[in-house]
């Protein structure tokens, strides 16, 4: 789908201080595009059902508090935004799916850090990296549900079909956030030349460590990896670690780029 045609930018909400810290990441991406921030909470079910008398009042007004408080912090972040809320049932990955075919950007929020017994990225987020119709944000927060220190944005360049597309979103991501991008690969003069406002680190590709650099100083961890078609199938399939220069940070944020 065209983000043009895109009517929101969606956020799922669970209750959790991880889905509080994605809504607060996501309010510059809706105001970016000029688009609803939709906060989605998911009343988990087997099949999808429209929520009435299928779930219960306690249900509905957990989600109806999960939303109120994630809709003050979007709020109290004082960024002008147009929020949306909705309650919804049934499999959490299958409704935010459901939600991507008319969203810019699908969003969520989780505080597992480094490999679990399920993988890197849980169930719900991997449902939404192998199955979005969008782009997917995973946006990784600290074990206490508190936001990550801002940091690095790493892209690798690689021949990928859709790889001018994952640099172009890596960039806009470092406009956006302020923030570094550290392109893994030597092929970055053409970027440098269209972003000469966003500062870029040079690195050896395969390593996602800068040149020279034998440990990451404070602040320049990577915060976001952004990553094509190819990495994304991967990553959602991936049940210990591997080498690769991004899903070597198991710890950091994922951007996952859709063509």
């Amino acid at each position: 789908m065209n983000e043009q045609d895109a009517k929101s930018v969606v956020v799922g909400i669970n209750g959790s201080s991880a889905a509080v810290s994605a809504a607060k990441w996501a309010i510059e991406e809706a105001r970016s595009r000029q688009l609803p921030l939709r906060l989605v909470y998911v009343i988990p079910r087997r099949e999808a059902q429209p929520v009435s008398a299928t779930v219960s009042e306690w249900e509905i007004e957990r989600g109806e508090t999960a939303l109120s408080r994630a809709e003050c912090a979007v709020q109290g972040a004082k960024k002008p935004v147009e929020v949306e809320t909705a309650i919804i049932s049934g499999d959490p990955g299958q409704a935010l799916i459901n939600e991507s075919q008319d969203a810019a950007l699908v969003c969520v929020g989780t505080s597992r850090r480094g490999w679990a017994s399920d993988g890197l990225l849980g169930p719900t987020a991997a449902a939404l990296v192998a199955g979005a119709q969008c782009p997917v944000a995973i946006i990784r927060t600290n074990p206490d549900g508190s936001p990550t220190e801002p940091g690095v944005i790493a892209v690798v360049l690689n021949d990928e079909p859709d790889n001018d597309e994952v640099v172009h979103q890596a960039m806009e991501q470092g406009r956006r956030r302020h923030a570094v991008v550290r392109q893994i690969d030597r092929r970055l003069k053409s970027w440098v030349r269209r972003y000469p406002d966003v500062p870029v680190q040079i690195v050896a590709a395969g390593t996602g460590v800068k040149t020279g650099e034998k440990h990451e100083k404070d602040g320049a961890a990577i915060e976001l990896a952004v990553v094509g078609s190819a990495d994304a199938a991967e990553m959602a399939a991936l049940s210990t670690p591997n080498c690769h220069p991004i899903v070597g940070y198991p710890d950091c944020s994922v951007l996952v780029v859709r063509p």
